[in-house]
């Protein structure tokens, strides 16, 4: 499936000329990370809370916001999700598409900014978002989110322990119970902060939330071996 490119949403802080050029620096930025930087190598396997629990999840649209490569999206895709999948990067995309058509699944590719993009209220069931810092951009995924949706949600977090893999500056990583604190809203099905190895051995640090747009003091749980 090809790459569509939405209407972009207005900023009313930005002149369209000033908002136009901070799109295409960042997408320029992001193209040359993927197509040039050796050491930005990143996993191929999705998420593995969401790879855990997907039986426990509603099934039918889900959105990966800053999709990459396209990890989560493509595993939705092979567990039967209809699957739009968000990013600024044409270079992602494109490994993305051709991943998704060697592996016969088919997926929305979306080419917009995150700051751009025109959310569709109450769409999703399922919503993965991975190594993307979006606090900012949180209240507008949960409004996405179907009645009964779930947010699966990883990012790096700040550290004291010695960190192999990560952004470089904590300005771009959360600190402890950020991300908790901005999804208390959602029912908490799933939250940990904690040291693993990645793919390749490395040390990182990060949280993992899974969250359901549910409400009530009596709910229904998955349960978990």
């Amino acid at each position: 499936m090809g790459v569509s490119i939405p209407r972009r949403r207005g900023d009313g802080n930005l002149p369209l000329r000033r908002l136009r050029s901070v799109v295409t620096d960042d997408r320029e930025r992001w193209n040359e990370k993927y197509s040039t930087d050796a050491e930005f190598d990143l996993p191929d396997h999705p998420i593995p809370a969401l790879e855990r629990l997907i039986d426990a999840f509603p099934t039918g649209r889900a959105l990966d916001v800053a999709t990459g490569t396209g990890r989560n999206a493509r595993f939705l895709a092979r567990q039967g999700y209809e699957v739009d999948a968000v990013d600024v990067s044409d270079e992602a995309l494109d490994q993305a598409s051709r991943a998704a058509d060697a592996e016969g699944v088919d997926v929305n590719w979306i080419r917009s900014d995150i700051a751009d993009y025109a959310f569709e209220p109450a769409a999703y069931d399922v919503i993965t978002v991975s190594f993307f810092a979006a606090l900012e951009h949180l209240p507008e995924i949960k409004e996405a989110l179907a009645p009964g949706g779930v947010l699966v949600y990883e990012h790096h977090l700040r550290s004291s322990d010695d960190i192999d893999i990560g952004p470089s500056s904590d300005r771009y990583r959360y600190r402890s119970n950020d991300l908790l604190r901005a999804c208390l809203d959602l029912t908490i099905l799933e939250y940990r902060e904690r040291r693993r190895l990645d793919e390749a051995g490395r040390t990182q640090a990060v949280a993992t939330l899974v969250g359901r747009k549910s409400t009530g003091g009596a709910q229904s749980y998955p349960r978990v071996e």
